[in-house]
């Protein structure tokens, strides 16, 4: 039977709530055990663009008691709902119309990476027979319902039920998680998981998720394969590989998700994490090939079309960028999902294009965002960036010298991170192309090789950084072999019997560097050998006074500001959005 056509324009409809009149009136179907107030309070969100199946949920919803429904036809509209409000209920199509290249899969991908759907809301997907397949696979990784078509209002209530009696008997960790009580709520799954109480698979995955944020690595990893025991699913396997990645056993991790990977080719979650073994790894190439795949399972993906597009900027492959940022601006740009970096990333190369229009939609899209947000130092940089490229393509060059020197001031501020010295080197090295003159260009390229150059894939992220100029890069090569000599100098002296000697010198280094993983080794050595140092008090004070100053070690690459939440984990119930 074929469906009716969809409206080519997308259709919102208000929250409509049920009438009390309707809610009482006889013999109409009901959730059982959930009362009629509850029922009442709840809030449905029906996502399909066809009219004729999205009145027909609406009103099935409505009489079983729901009582507000909202209607919308395109997951686009339906994500921007989900980021300004909360709901108890989403009913979403697998399919939309031929123009939408964003699946209801995509959607509620995007949802859970960006942390938009609470562990507690109810998600079903409702598909015809050829999509089955497909719809279990997201709805096992989701651990959320689906419909087949053609379906009943009883399966339908049979759906919600079940969810919600879900909710109600987890809702002793979701308060503990609330109350921001992580070691609780951990506990508390555990002891679910143990007694294989009713939904202790649900709350084991919980569990670890917990375990992972409260970096109890070993702990996770034991409870995500005590599930793969009892149910091979994709998510705990995922989970074993993030235990292992995260804990730095990286080659163990590679070769979790390799057999995953092999089992389950169309797990995009599985790809993110594989694309960050190999960047830890220094396989940016393959790491690219890894995140082109996950975004070709994933069309619609904001957050994966912008680490697509921000590896192949580093890469040098322009086209492929462009293409990708350009699609993530296009249908994110109003997102919640949607990081500025893109913009930035994208005016630079509107500026290689020489498209002074395009170049000014990149900047506008940030002072927007800056109106929004003015206290951001994040977007105050951005606009400073995108300030200057726009100055140097109107071959403004007194304004661009100036503005590059204000931006180079910053460069051992605490607030100026690897991104930001990313960014600048990327600055630098175009307006070294473009003929600029600046005496202090390799100084300051120096400047932020040391202080960032604090592993492999961060040192080859600055030097991909500075692609468009080769002597950049040797110079940014140059600081990375320094810090490990300098690392590998004072530790010789703690092997020769002079641990005090080790730790002054990690501190002097790092102080005249303002790298943090000197800054780290000092107070590992220091923690490791205080009762040998005369003056451990000292030391220790000016120790931390120094980690204040630089900040605390971090593997953060730029990709990673893209993630809100790791692939393959949760939003849990007490999260930000």
């Amino acid at each position: 039977m074929s469906r009716p056509a969809a409206p080519s324009s997308p259709v919102f409809s208000p929250a409509v709530p049920a009438s009390p009149a309707a809610g009482r009136r006889p013999g109409r179907k009901e959730l059982t055990g959930i009362s009629h107030e509850e029922l009442q309070s709840c809030r449905a969100l029906v996502i399909d663009a066809n009219p004729t199946s999205r009145s027909i949920l609406t009103a099935q919803l409505r009489e079983l008691g729901v009582g507000t429904v909202v209607q919308t036809t395109r997951p686009q509209e339906a994500r921007r709902q989900l980021e300004v409000q909360n709901f108890d209920i989403v009913l979403c199509d697998y399919h939309f119309d031929a123009s939408e290249s964003y699946s209801g899969r995509d959607l509620l991908d995007d949802l859970r990476r960006a942390q938009l759907l609470p562990y507690a809301t109810v998600f079903v997907m409702v598909t015809g027979e050829a999509t089955y397949a497909k719809v279990v696979e997201a709805a096992e990784s989701a651990l959320d319902s689906y419909l087949l078509k053609p379906y009943s209002a009883v399966a339908l209530s049979e759906r919600l039920q079940q969810a919600r009696h879900r909710k109600h008997v987890l809702q002793d960790i979701f308060e503990a998680i609330e109350a921001s009580e992580l070691e609780r709520a951990a506990q508390l799954c555990l002891q679910r998981l143990e007694a294989k109480k009713q939904y202790w698979l649900y709350a084991a995955r919980i569990g670890a998720e917990l375990l992972l944020r409260l970096e109890r690595h070993a702990e996770a990893k034991a409870l995500y394969e005590a599930v793969i025991k009892a149910q091979a699913a994709p998510w705990a396997r995922l989970g074993v590989a993030r235990a292992e990645f995260e804990s730095g056993q990286w080659p163990a991790a590679k070769r979790t998700l390799e057999s995953l990977i092999s089992s389950q080719p169309t797990y995009a979650d599985a790809y993110d994490v594989m694309g960050r073994v190999q960047l830890e790894e220094g396989r940016f190439d393959d790491a690219l090939a890894t995140y082109r795949r996950a975004t070709s399972l994933t069309t619609g993906s904001i957050n994966r079309l912008q680490k697509q597009g921000l590896l192949a900027f580093y890469l040098g492959e322009d086209e492929e960028a462009t293409k990708a940022l350009d699609r993530a601006a296009a249908i994110g740009a109003n997102s919640k999902m949607f990081d500025y970096q893109t913009l930035v990333l994208l005016g630079f190369l509107r500026f290689d294009q020489r498209d002074a229009k395009a170049l000014q939609r990149c900047a506008d899209g940030v002072a927007r965002a800056l109106e929004r947000a003015p206290a951001s130092p994040r977007l105050q940089r951005f606009a400073a960036v995108l300030g200057t490229v726009g100055v140097m393509l109107e071959r403004r060059i007194a304004a661009t010298v100036e503005q590059v020197r204000a931006q180079a001031a910053d460069i051992r501020a605490p607030g100026f991170d690897l991104e930001a010295g990313c960014n600048l080197l990327t600055l630098l090295a175009r307006v070294t192309a473009f003929d600029v003159q600046l005496p202090d260009a390799t100084d300051w390229v120096r400047t932020i090789g040391l202080r960032f150059a604090t592993s492999k894939p961060a040192a080859e992220m600055l030097v991909r950084a500075a692609h468009v100029h080769p002597p950049f890069q040797d110079t940014l090569r140059e600081t990375h072999a320094e810090i490990n000599r300098l690392a590998e100098s004072a530790m010789s002296l703690s092997v020769a019997g002079d641990p005090a000697g080790a730790v002054r010198a990690l501190l002097e280094h790092a102080a005249s560097t303002g790298n943090t993983r000197l800054a780290e080794m000092a107070a590992l050595s220091f923690k490791r050998h205080q009762a040998r140092i005369d003056d451990a008090q000292a030391v220790g004070e000016a120790i931390a006074a120094l980690r204040a100053e630089v900040g605390q070690q971090t593997s953060k690459l730029p990709i990673d500001q893209l993630d809100t939440r790791a692939a393959g984990g949760l939003r849990l119930h007490g999260d930000a959005a």
